[in-house]
């Protein structure tokens, strides 16, 4: 199945160091200009996915729902998770690109 490709990255992106999860931390990311891509879990909160959209659109990072809390945790060897950053701009192109696949 294609979205197991995106799953696959982040967990790449993960033991690489690139990504930062959690609210806090994804939040920081965002501020301190090192976040390439924000990813909100398609079950997140309202709250938490508005807060993502009007910071990144505000710092003008790229910003997508993608998954669930229970997909997006494991995926990076976490508990669940609602939010993460990747803060490498050749993941957040291969990320981009598997998603644009997936939404053809």
């Amino acid at each position: 199945m294609k979205t197991d490709r995106v799953l696959s990255l982040l967990g790449l992106a993960m033991k690489a160091g690139r990504i930062e999860s959690g609210e806090f931390s994804t939040e920081k990311a965002v501020k301190s200009q090192q976040a390439a891509l924000v990813i909100v879990a398609s079950d997140a909160s309202d709250n938490t996915k508005k807060m993502f959209t009007n910071m990144c659109t505000y710092y003008q990072v790229p910003f997508c729902c993608y998954g669930t809390k229970d997909e997006l945790g494991p995926a990076i060897g976490k508990e669940i998770r609602a939010s993460l950053a990747v803060t490498d701009e050749g993941f957040r192109d291969a990320i981009i690109k598997e998603m644009d696949n997936i939404n053809r």
